[in-house]
């Protein structure tokens, strides 16, 4: 219906705002990658102090928290699980130690979608949406826990599976080819600001008595080591040539660096994102929007419906593998989700399929070592491999089981969007103070653990199932159960929260402004 020239003009606009959008993506997936770098910068040294406490890690609850602590503080699961990949591999923690802390690294690589979903506040509507398409990824991976982990802890099936996939394997000539789409992309625009010394952060948690290598990396030329050529070890650098990026000609500590980085790169975050969601906003609307809903969001036609999600798993898991990294391929749908563009029904699965796809860098490390400890080092990756395949299994076929994600998603982004400070206290509280109580109450000892630990799961999922048979089922459940009403309102709602928050903010607003009316008095 449109003239020539105004045909030419719509074009024009779409290809400029596809070109701008693309440009905007990638500096959204350095600035994840800068994030990442930060986070290492300042809790290279607190991960590696963690990682020494070989007692500590003997226990799996322990192990558990740790591995969440330690993902969140770096940002990056790849990163955890090629250090306890390095620790396996060096004999210093026995591959079944490592097994609860690489159910902990799939938690806490989690929480990159949850910041990533805090630029979309802005708008009640779409923050709802992207913050339960963020938290989708939590709860799926604290479900697998929740049930994987004490199976694990009574038959070790997943260790015993892969010793025997391990035992029959000929692995003698292991592969040091370790190819990375993602990076080799977004590398030279990173490393003209900071470059990380991954052997440093390995480094740390292997010797006890630490090393002398910082992880912001300064020096780029040949390194002499000491006598027993270890390279946590330098002799000295003094002849070496500085790397060429910002921060390696600063004079900066790792921790001054890493503050820096962190702050510029949520500003980067929250810049790239306003521009994605703004330029998706004009791109996808009117009719745009609704064939490309329908497209994305569509099921295979009649008796094929069924296999629809399990193309997405694949999707999820093929487009993971390729950029090598299970939290830059979430976050990029996270706006999706808020803007309307991906349903939450679709992201679970691709968001399954980033959990399966993600344990290929980890198997990639494991096989790029030497071939005395390829052995140890693989059966570790595989078993992140299966440990996110048995959760696919359990979870995703049974239509009902499947549900119960999606559910918990929603109801978290309906919460955050009536009370936005909710997001702030869900980031910190799931990804911090959680892992650290539970850590704390790991090292009393098990009675005291399990006289805790034991009710509180047991009321968690007696909770869930009944708010799930409020909402689908209430006639199964007597009247009085039908609602939380018969409970004190600060037990079941966030609104009495809401009214002191309310009140603190207020005074305190009150009190600013009576500062500024004393000062122009």
């Amino acid at each position: 219906e449109l003239s020539t020239t105004k045909r030419t003009k719509l074009l024009v606009s779409i290809f400029v705002k596809t070109v701008v959008l693309l440009v905007f993506v990638y500096f959204f997936i350095c600035a994840l990658g800068f994030l990442t770098d930060a986070f290492q910068l300042l809790g290279g040294e607190a991960n590696a102090k963690i990682f020494k406490e070989n007692e500590v890690l003997s226990n799996p609850v322990a192990g558990l928290m740790i591995g969440i602590l330690a993902t969140a503080l770096i940002q990056s699961s790849s990163t955890t699980i090629s250090i306890v990949i390095a620790l396996a591999g060096s004999k210093t923690i026995p591959v079944r130690d490592t097994i609860p802390m690489i159910m902990g690294s799939n938690i806490g690589t989690t929480v990159t979608n949850t910041i990533v979903s805090l630029a979309q506040a802005g708008s009640r509507e779409e923050f709802r949406k992207a913050f339960g398409g963020a938290t989708i990824h939590d709860v799926f991976n604290w479900m697998c826990v929740i049930v994987l982990l004490p199976i694990e802890v009574i038959s070790g099936y997943l260790f015993h599976l892969t010793k025997a996939i391990v035992d029959s394997l000929d692995i003698s000539g292991s592969s040091k080819t370790k190819r990375d789409l993602l990076k080799t992309i977004t590398k030279p625009f990173i490393r003209l600001f900071v470059q990380i010394d991954k052997t440093a952060l390995k480094c740390k948690a292997i010797h006890v008595n630490g090393t002398s290598r910082t992880v912001l990396k300064r020096w780029c030329g040949k390194v002499w080591t000491s006598s027993n050529a270890d390279p946590c070890f330098p002799k000295n650098v003094t002849g070496d040539s500085r790397c060429k990026n910002l921060f390696a000609l600063s004079d900066l500590n790792d921790e001054e660096a890493g503050l820096i980085l962190t702050i510029a790169a949520l500003l980067l975050i929250v810049l790239c994102l306003f521009v994605v969601v703004k330029l998706l906003n004009s791109l996808f609307k009117g009719t745009m929007a609704s064939i490309v809903k329908r497209f994305i969001n569509a099921d295979f036609p009649g008796k094929f419906g069924w296999l629809t999600g399990y193309v997405a798993i694949l999707i999820g898991a093929g487009m993971t593998m390729i950029i090598q990294s299970s939290s830059v391929f979430t976050s990029t749908l996270t706006p999706l989700v808020g803007v309307g563009i991906v349903s939450m029904e679709r992201m679970f699965p691709l968001t399954i399929g980033a959990n399966i796809g993600t344990t290929v860098t980890g198997i990639l490390a494991a096989l790029a070592v030497s071939e005395s400890q390829v052995h140890l080092t693989l059966q570790v990756a595989l078993c992140h491999l299966f440990f996110n395949l048995s959760g696919t299994v359990l979870f995703y076929p049974i239509p009902f089981l499947r549900k119960i994600p999606i559910y918990l998603a929603k109801s978290l982004g309906n919460s955050t969007a009536q009370y936005r400070w909710f997001a702030i206290v869900y980031l910190v509280g799931m990804f911090f103070l959680l892992p650290a109580a539970f850590f704390a109450l790991s090292q009393a000892g098990p009675v005291v653990f399990m006289a805790v630990g034991i009710p509180f799961l047991t009321v968690l999922v007696i909770v869930i199932l009944v708010n799930l048979l409020q909402v689908k089922a209430p006639q199964c459940l007597p009247k009085q159960l039908r609602t939380w009403n018969f409970l004190p309102s600060w037990l079941h709602s966030l609104e009495p929260y809401d009214r002191v928050i309310s009140k603190i903010m207020c005074m305190k607003c009150c009190r600013n402004q009576g500062h500024k009316d004393d000062f122009k008095i």
